[in-house]
This record gives structure tokens, sequence and C-alpha cells, in this order.
């Protein structure tokens, strides 16, 4: 593995059954990268995430994160999902999901120590979320519950940080202010994002991998409308945002 690398990938195929969704990709993500993941709806970008994670296992090829493999590596990984495992309804806190972060450290639920809180009142101060702490996430805002699922993935103190979607279901405001965020956390972690707005990540990313079976990267100055095109295919409508 290259010195420089906290990620790398090589002639990496993947399928569900007999449906190939990854086909000889081919990735390499040196330390300190922010690298945006686009491409068109099942073209394997939360796929991908999930092998990076050990939670899925490749048909062939070979996948390295910091020097190991996925599933010896996952404690050092922060993972945001397109959608929490929990349903809004359920009767937890925004601190008592802060500290499930916590939970890869070998510990039970509800029996955290005092570093393991201090460690939560931290990253939900990063976030911008400690007053919230004693709110039901039932109460949440969408973009509040997304800053709520960044604190717990950087509870585990990971090295590198994996989102997929997270800003799917907020506004463009509260999207501003998260890539916002990410950018500061960029300064001492390696980011993946998974987007489906390339023209919105292009100001924050180093790099955008467009991932639809197999996978090309570019820097983000490369990208224009013949780049979109290949990747999804016929005509696509470049997303325009003004800031004010």
């Amino acid at each position: 593995m290259n010195a420089d690398s906290v990620i790398e990938v090589r002639n990496l195929s993947f399928s569900y059954g007999e449906v190939p969704v990854l086909e000889k990709v081919e990735l390499t993500v040196p330390e300190g990268e922010f690298l945006g993941i686009v491409g068109p709806n099942a073209g394997g970008k939360s796929t991908l995430l999930k092998l990076l994670l050990g939670l899925l296992q490749p048909r062939q090829g070979e996948i390295r994160v910091l020097g190991l493999p996925p599933a010896k590596a996952r404690h050092l990984l922060g993972y945001v999902p397109q959608h929490p495992a929990f349903s809004r309804d359920f009767p937890v806190t925004v601190e008592q999901v802060v500290l499930m972060g916590r939970l890869g450290k070998g510990r039970l639920i509800g029996r955290y120590d005092r570093r393991d809180r201090r460690i939560a009142r931290r990253v939900m101060e990063e976030a911008e979320i400690a007053p919230l702490a004693r709110r039901r996430i039932g109460h949440l805002s969408g973009g509040q519950l997304q800053r709520v699922l960044v604190a717990r993935a950087l509870a585990c103190e990971p090295r590198i940080l994996l989102l997929d979607e997270p800003t799917a279901n907020i506004d463009m405001r509260v999207e501003n202010e998260l890539f916002d965020l990410l950018r500061e956390l960029n300064q001492r972690m390696t980011i993946l994002v998974v987007s489906h707005d390339i023209a919105f990540i292009s100001r924050y990313v180093h790099r955008v991998a467009c991932l639809n079976r197999t996978l090309v990267c570019h820097r983000t100055e490369e990208i224009d409308a013949d780049t979109i095109r290949q990747l999804y295919g016929g005509e696509v409508r470049m997303v325009h945002h003004h800031h004010h």
C-alpha cells in the first residue's frame, strides 16, 4: 500500500446474485483528501461504501483501508448512512444517539464512562448541536438530524469519514452549512461523500469519482457537460446554485 494513501481498491468487482454492480474498480485515496462520489441510481455508490466498511465482500479484487482489510479497519471509520437505522419516533435523545458512536469501542449501551461523555460533548459542540443534547430525535428538523448522525460518526474518533447522500432530504441553506462543517473536518481527516448533486459538491471536494459500475476520477475543474453525459447517459440538466 502506498505510504500516502489511506484507501486502495484494486480490480474490484461485486454482484448481487447475477446482477453485476461494480466492475474492475480502481481507486486510491490519499490521506487528507475530500472525495466526492457521484453517479446514477443503482450505479454502485452505496455498495462501494459498504465494501469499504467490510459490510460486503468483493467478488474479486482487493481493498485495503489504512493498510488493513476493511473489517479490521472499521473501528477507524466514521459512517453516516443514507437513512438512520432507527425510527424517528424512537424515544431517544440527541446525546444518546451521539453516544452510540462509542459502542464500537467495546461499550455496552448505557455503560458509558466519563471519557465517552466528554467526547460526545465535544463532537456535539463541533457539529453545533450541543444545545439540543436533551431533545428527542423526533423533534428535530432534517438538517438537525443529519448533524446528529455526523456527530455520532465523529464520536468514534475516526481517521476516515464516509457519508452516503447526507443532504438528500434537506434544503439548500442547510446543505451549504453541512458541507461547510465537512470542509472544516477535512482539515484533520479524510472524507468520502456520496452525492447526487455533482454541481454542488464540486465547490467543496478535491476530486470527483464518477461511478456507474466502473469508476473514473476527475479533478473538479475537469467536470463538464460531456463528463456528465457520459456518466448519466443522455442529457442531464446541470443544477446551478445561486448563493448570496
